[in-house]
């Protein structure tokens, strides 16, 4: 198994957990992004929506998010300035990681929740672990949305995901919400680390003040970055891998057809939806990157057969 963090007992934590909560970025740090935040948010082309590419799912995006912003300028100029501020810091705490996305995250008063998800997968997962450092700007606390988890329930559900996969836990997320969410009340400038692949949610921000964070996904330096792509109006059992890079996420809009792709496979998907009987058994076994050579080949063969 790769190490995630330089230190072995902050590693252990994050295997087991799925997540790390550390000190992060100085005070002057968080002032100078957040000034610079406010500063360069005239650049922004603002959110892409769905409705734009007839996918009927703009009610899920209710907060500012760099990721989707329409001008790519705008996205690699935080891109920039996110990765000069975080470097040192992400350097000093992750084995050799190399950045590929990065976002604030803004919610405006009385908005922002983050539906319950997991991110996408970035990478080989069975090979490593893709992390997210999360970051507020502000003290995050239940009351403004703070991030939520599920304790170890990274790389135990929905191993193939992205942005048009069906997710086997959809039919159970209100169930997840109420019964196995963790809040991580975090001060600014400390931040969570957490594999992308961890089950996480946000609530609504019940303040009457601006809850600012920063996100940069970051993936071993050594890995290609992965995307896994549905096209529904194609097929519902298809999924093509798609190498990535930075300027792949400069020009992306997550209910678009990639232009010029380079495919590096096709793989069959079955759509398949858990019941919380089965979520809850899952949480306790063995991680998909940890399957014996028998349960992976048995896998491949009956899920992941490549074309």
């Amino acid at each position: 198994m790769r190490t995630v963090l330089n230190n072995p007992e902050l590693n252990a934590q994050f295997q087991k957990d799925g997540y790390v909560r550390v000190p992060f970025i100085s005070q002057t740090e968080v002032e100078e992004l957040k000034k610079i935040f406010f500063e360069t948010l005239a650049s922004s082309g603002g959110q892409l929506g769905s409705g734009e590419e007839g996918v009927a799912q703009d009610h899920l995006v209710t907060y500012d998010f760099t990721f989707i912003d329409k001008n790519p300028e705008y996205k690699r100029l935080v891109f920039n300035t996110i990765n000069s501020y975080f470097k040192p810091h992400m350097d000093r705490l992750l084995a050799d990681y190399k950045p590929i996305i990065a976002n604030y995250i803004r919610k405006q008063p009385q908005t922002g929740e983050v539906p319950l998800h997991q991110n996408w997968a970035f990478a080989d997962e069975r090979k490593c672990c893709t992390v997210s450092i999360w970051c507020p700007l502000v003290d995050s606390t239940v009351e403004n949305g703070t991030l939520q988890v599920v304790p170890g329930s990274h790389k135990r559900f929905g191993e193939i995901r992205g942005p048009m996969v069906p997710w086997e836990l959809e039919n159970i997320k209100q169930e997840i919400i109420e019964k196995y969410l963790v809040p991580l009340e975090t001060k600014a400038g400390d931040c969570v680390i957490l594999d992308d692949s961890i089950v996480h949610y946000s609530a609504l921000n019940h303040t009457g003040g601006l809850r600012l964070a920063i996100q940069l996904i970051c993936i071993p330096a050594e890995f290609d970055s992965w995307h896994y792509f549905m096209n529904p109006s194609e097929s519902t059992t298809k999924v093509d891998v798609l190498k990535a890079d930075v300027d792949f996420y400069m020009q992306f809009n997550p209910w678009k057809i990639p232009e010029n792709p380079q495919k590096i496979n096709t793989i069959q998907f079955a759509p398949k939806y858990i019941s919380e009987a089965e979520f809850s058994k899952r949480l306790k076994g063995p991680r998909y990157d940890m399957e014996s050579p028998k349960g992976l080949f048995s896998k491949i063969k009956n899920l992941l057969t490549a074309h």
